[in-house]
């Protein structure tokens, strides 16, 4: 009965009203089926018509599939039908537990988020972990455990300086704890206090930690900008020692002297995964970033006029450098750093000393952040080399509201501008690079492929109408064209509005739960 009203009526299904359930399930149904869709498994490999049936938390099929009795039937009426995006490098650990919606990670077609980025856990993993199975958000969360965050717990407010062996050990001894927590491995912010401060050797004792748990390591270098060789040279020694998979963290090349160097670079990575080492990196599609003021000065002196007219010159111009938090002077918010030396009557230069040392009084005051804001740093061409690289996967580095676009629009743009409009990479290999590929680096299982037997994590998407909305102005603002997504086997966008499900689960390290 079921399947002869559903033939009757699949021709007058049109674009207009996908999602829509044809067919009304059983009793007793668990079970979706998606109809007449483009599938795009993740793997790379060309697309294909078909349909894919859900049952439970699972894909139980695909390929050309006859609706059953059993089935809640929707028409995808030929929109995409992936795996769902996988956030290999995300800020929402900030936000996770109070904003379990994910909005802007859900309207991008993110099922994944893995946090614990840039050397910042949340701390202990335990009890984060416990607040999510206990109030689960509705996407998936895995975390790698710190680097700073061990030594603050373990330094306090004496971590600006070189550790002991003492300390170290230490941190090794928490390290240990957070991967038997389920830390996929040890992340760093080496460009970060307190890792600033931290030795190369520090940083591999306590990598060798991770490796000898079966983890990995992901890092913000030490430098992505004056001593960048040198930085890639420190994590690739890492992988060499460790044997381990070693990641660099939204690869850039963030300095005037370093522009159109991406082949050079990427040859340097080549020859150290033919050495055998498992070097991968992550990236966003855009050519600012966005951190801290002090963060450009190595030598943490706000008064260093020489150094901050280097800063300007080579790193970021003051057209290019945009506030995007800052609580002393709330009127500089959304102003370039030109603008804002306008406003105030004050050289670039001069200027940026100014706002750098309140921000330093706010940050010693109140212990929050004194300043955010974005730079520009990079090239379209070095962003399409780096990205283009085989082992280079999308990231957003966002948190769940940032004041920069990328957390509300990295991957649609990938597909809408970088794929769609300028026909950078296919399609395919875009899916690839935001599924099968992060799952992979990440060591995540049954997660990132259209398969049977794997984990109904899936975003459908119009190929068409996809595209980021957010900018420097209005970050917040949401991506279009993703229809529906599910996330262990349950829909939590339904034509693009979030439905009352809430199915993320915690991932740890080498997690193959259903």
């Amino acid at each position: 009965m079921c399947l002869d009203l559903f033939l009757r009526l699949r021709p007058l299904v049109s674009r207009f009203i996908l999602g829509v359930s044809v067919c009304v399930a059983m009793p007793g149904s668990a079970n979706t089926l998606i109809m007449n869709a483009v599938i795009i498994d993740g793997s790379g490999a060309p697309s294909e018509r078909g349909s894919v049936r859900i049952s439970g938390s699972r894909i139980v099929a695909k390929g050309d599939l006859i609706p059953l009795d059993t089935d809640t039937v929707i028409d995808a009426a030929g929109f995409v039908l992936a795996p769902g995006f996988i956030d290999t490098h995300s800020h929402a650990d900030n936000l996770i537990t109070s904003q379990r919606d994910a909005l802007t990670k859900v309207t991008q077609g993110i099922t994944t988020v893995i946090v614990g980025q840039d050397g910042e856990s949340p701390y202990p993993l335990t009890t984060f972990f416990t607040t999510l199975e206990k109030q689960p958000a509705k996407i998936n969360v895995a975390a790698f455990a710190g680097h700073n965050t061990l030594r603050n717990q373990v330094m306090q407010a004496d971590a600006n300086r070189s550790a002991s062996e003492t300390e170290i050990s230490a941190m090794r001894a928490l390290l240990r704890a957070e991967l038997a927590a389920g830390a996929l491995g040890l992340s760093s912010g080496l460009e970060y206090e307190p890792g600033i401060y931290s030795t190369p050797a520090e940083v591999l004792l306590l990598a060798q930690e991770s490796a000898r748990a079966g983890g990995r390591y992901i890092s913000h270098l030490r430098s992505e900008d004056r001593w960048f060789e040198d930085a890639v040279e420190e994590i690739i020694h890492i992988g060499r020692v460790t044997g381990m998979p070693v990641k660099i963290s939204h690869i850039k090349l963030a300095m005037t002297r370093l522009w159109n160097t991406a082949p050079a670079l990427i040859a340097q990575l080549d020859a150290a995964r033919a050495e055998g080492i498992d070097i991968t990196a992550d990236i966003y599609p855009y050519t600012y970033w966005q951190s801290h003021m002090m963060v450009l000065l190595p030598e943490r002196d706000p008064t260093d006029l020489n150094a901050i007219d280097f800063v300007l010159h080579e790193l970021a111009p003051p057209d290019g450098i945009i506030f995007t938090h800052f609580p002393v002077r709330p009127e500089v918010v959304g102003k370039t750093l030109t603008e804002v030396a306008r406003l105030y009557d004050k050289s670039p230069v001069d200027t940026f000393s100014w706002l750098a040392q309140e921000s330093v009084a706010y940050t010693q005051k109140t212990g929050e952040p004194g300043d955010m804001m974005i730079g520009t740093s990079m090239t379209e061409a070095d962003v399409h080399a780096l990205m283009l690289w085989p082992h280079t996967n999308i990231c957003t580095d966002g948190s769940l509201l940032d004041g920069h676009p990328r957390g509300a629009g990295s991957f649609p743009k990938v597909v809408g501008r970088y794929v769609r409009e300028l026909g950078l990479l296919p399609l395919e290999q875009a899916i690839h690079k935001m599924t099968g590929l992060p799952a992979e680096h990440m060591g995540l299982t049954e997660r990132g492929s259209v398969a049977e037997g794997y984990i109904a994590d899936l975003v459908l998407f119009d190929p068409d109408t996809i595209i980021d909305r957010a900018t420097t102005q209005a970050p917040f603002r949401l991506s279009e064209g993703v229809s529906d997504v599910w996330v262990a086997g349950r829909r939590v966008l339904q034509q693009g509005a979030m439905s009352d499900a809430f199915p993320g689960r915690v991932l740890r390290r080498a997690s193959t739960d259903g």
